[in-house]
């Protein structure tokens, strides 16, 4: 989740990937136009008098959740929400944050700061908020950091690491060579020189599995990929998520991204009231019923915001 590309490139994969999405709701228009607003769920209190915001998620599943969570919450509060879920990479995303078009984003501290430093060697909460916080364009900031944790891994299966002895991602450089890995479409540009110069890693093959990576490590599509730890796919299919002793993957705390001028009292302490009641466990359970049980983010979101007086 951690990756930075060049400034033009990342313009115009902006330009394309907004004028194509089809995440801005029913009407299939630019996710980011901001001329209504989304209903509120059923139950959720009627906006008034807490200003307005614009919460915008990843084009995953977590992401989404996560950002129907902040949305649910604030609508609670009283404030004017428009979601604009399912947008697209950090590439596309980042920008539209910094210049208003995003007032919220539902970040992963970890990820952001390679973004912004992909030479950074912070790896704790503690460091990664620290160099964020001194980072960051004056335009934005971070709320406070959730005790829960999605950190990217290499994941493989039990058989594989058996048949190799893997237990880090280490042990790897072995057997690489003779792999094919898998993760999200910017994966090999965003990991494959850090990879290689941190753990002499040279894989035989990158595939852009997306959402279905641990389905493509499960059937052999590929041997090893890059699965979040949220992923109750992991346990289900007895994986192996491999240990990263190098902290290629530092901390990965959910960390609510906003646009400073954009963001009143109300919102920050709504939204630091959410960080503090989600945790890991929570939002692996939040995800399995998400990805195995295949029900809705926002009735999922709902929940968990009512079970913990949020809403």
């Amino acid at each position: 989740m951690r990756r930075i590309f060049g400034t033009a490139a990342v313009l115009l994969s902006a330009m394309l990937t907004l004028s194509a999405c089809g995440g801005g709701g029913s009407s299939g228009g630019n996710p980011l136009d901001t001329t209504s607003a989304s209903a509120a769920p059923s139950g959720s209190a009627p906006a008034s008098g807490g200003g307005t915001a614009i919460v915008g998620s990843f084009n995953f599943p977590e992401s989404v959740l996560l950002g129907s969570i902040y949305a649910q919450a604030l609508k609670a509060k009283g404030v004017n929400v428009t979601e604009k879920p399912n947008i697209g990479s950090r590439e596309v995303i980042y920008s539209q944050v910094k210049s208003g078009g995003l007032t919220i984003l539902p970040e992963y501290n970890g990820a952001l700061l390679f973004f912004v430093d992909p030479k950074s060697t912070a790896a704790s909460m503690e460091q990664v908020n620290g160099e964020l916080k001194s980072k960051l364009p004056a335009e934005l900031e971070i709320l406070d950091s959730s005790p829960a944790q999605d950190n990217d891994s290499l994941t493989v299966t039990k058989a594989t690491a058996d048949q190799y002895k893997l237990t880090s991602i280490e042990d790897l450089a072995k057997v690489s060579k003779n792999m094919a890995v898998g993760g999200p479409p910017e994966f090999k540009k965003r990991r494959e020189q850090q990879f290689k110069d941190v753990y002499g890693l040279e894989f035989k093959e990158w595939k852009p599995t997306g959402d279905t990576t641990a389905d493509a490590i499960k059937d052999g599509t590929v041997q090893a990929g890059n699965v979040f730890t949220t992923d109750p796919k992991i346990i289900i299919n007895n994986m192996v998520s491999l240990k990263d002793p190098k902290n290629v993957f530092s901390a990965q705390n959910v960390t609510p991204l906003v646009n400073k001028a954009a963001t009143n009292d109300t919102i920050k302490t709504t939204l630091n009231a959410v960080s503090a009641k989600l945790t890991t466990e929570t939002l692996t359970q939040m995800m399995q019923k998400i990805s195995v049980d295949k029900d809705d983010p926002a009735t999922v979101a709902k929940d968990w915001l009512t079970t913990n007086g949020l809403l």
